[in-house]
């Protein structure tokens, strides 16, 4: 308490994370009460070096490597390489890998989306709604086993192609996939979109302005989520993208206005997931006929490669935005500079005008809001006057639910 009598003012740290996965972040929080009045955080405190092991390998190993700077992006960061290699070695794409490429992306995208949804869901303490989406985005993950060999780390997308064929026998289980996931389409949408304790929850929370979004440079579905009309699919294609109908998902068109907030990313994820399925249904239906790799032998491409010299970026519409590399070659067998920026770096200013002024229960669900490519909080300190105690996730959680259970009674 302060001298007057009111409850003073106090310090609430979230994290670091857990310093084996990237992008750890400390939050530094101003409390009131229950109330954030600002907030500041520490990204970058753990590097895990795969820039620099990458500029000790040839670009045939180096994509093994962006295969595993993120579980859940393995084809962006692949296909965002090869974009920039193939661009300085001037080495030319078939048609048909093209396609592949665009197939495999978009069901990263729709399992990717459907993680999301399930930690939003269980953050909000709606855990049989977690374990739905989660459960229906396995048919993603076995579709993608099937087409590539893995569920992560796929080994699907080399310099100049692909690895493996798509082939008609094949084409049934896509098929089949999309069928289930348009018939669910409808459920999930009616079960976070009209439930009125999600509504309650999210509608209004967490508010990024279409300003703000543009002034910090946000990407993806939190850009979108708040009316910035921008999808790197659409305005700068790649791969097959030039030959489809793509058009960026914007909240308005389907709720009739746009907010900002958490409810309006789940609307744009949500409906990502529809679209996806219509991209993967035009690819399968326009596929061209040809070869899938520019070269057959994986020591022709390196070849090419060793000769190349010129700097090129790669950029990538992955499931949270936009991802680049920025690569440059000198005639040598390893690159001489490779740089990654993954879409969550763009993401995380928004997180400060997200959070001013919300609750500490909010916390958890506005955090994860922008699909953060984070590991779990380690812990939180709460310092007040003087004296620390500990909070937990598991805490944290806590304090989510009992406010969804409080809105429901």
């Amino acid at each position: 308490m302060a001298s007057d009598g009111k409850k003073a003012p106090y310090t609430l740290q979230i994290g670091p994370i857990h310093p084996s996965l990237k992008e750890p972040v400390m939050f530094t929080f101003e409390m009131d009460g229950e109330q954030v009045r600002s907030v500041d955080f520490a990204p970058g405190q753990t590097h895990r070096g795969i820039e620099w092991m990458g500029m000790r390998r040839n670009p045939v190993q180096i994509v093994h490597l962006t295969d595993r700077i993120c579980g859940i992006c393995g084809i962006v960061h692949t296909l965002a390489f090869s974009l920039a290699v193939e661009q300085i070695a001037e080495i030319q794409v078939p048609e048909r890998a093209d396609y592949i490429r665009v197939i495999l992306h978009e069901f990263e995208r729709i399992q990717s989306h459907l993680l999301w949804a399930g930690v939003a869901a269980h953050e909000l303490g709606f855990d049989s709604l977690l374990h739905l989406t989660w459960r229906v985005r396995e048919q993603a993950m076995d579709v993608i086993e099937n087409l590539t060999g893995n569920r992560v780390n796929y080994g699907i997308v080399q310099v100049g192609g692909v690895r493996r064929d798509i082939v008609p026998e094949q084409y049934k289980i896509i098929e089949d996939c999309l069928s289930t996931y348009e018939g669910l389409l409808t459920k999930l949408l009616n079960l976070f979109l009209d439930d009125t304790t999600i509504a309650m929850r999210c509608r209004d929370t967490g508010v990024l302005t279409r300003k703000e979004a543009i002034e910090l440079c946000t990407v993806g579905p939190t850009s979108r989520a708040s009316g910035v009309n921008m999808d790197l699919r659409q305005d700068y294609p790649y791969a097959a993208y030039g030959d489809l109908d793509v058009r960026a998902v914007l909240p308005e068109p389907h709720m009739g206005e746009t907010h900002g907030d958490v409810y309006d990313r789940i609307v744009v994820r949500l409906f990502e997931v529809g679209q996806s399925c219509q991209i993967i249904r035009q690819c399968l239906s326009e596929m061209p006929s040809g070869p899938y790799t520019a070269e057959e032998k994986p020591a022709k491409i390196l070849a090419i490669c060793k000769k190349a010299t010129g700097e090129a970026i790669g950029r990538v519409e992955a499931p949270r935005g936009e991802c680049l590399h920025y690569v440059r070659m000198d005639g040598k067998e390893s690159p001489t500079s490779w740089k990654v920026k993954a879409s969550s770096y763009s993401n995380l200013m928004s997180w400060i005008p997200m959070l001013k002024d919300e609750q500490i229960a909010d916390i958890p669900i506005i955090v994860a809001s922008i699909d953060p490519c984070l590991s779990c909080t380690d812990r939180v300190a709460i310092v007040r006057n003087g004296e620390k105690s500990i909070l937990t996730k598991e805490d944290l959680t806590r304090l989510s639910v009992e406010k969804t259970r409080r809105l429901q009674r």
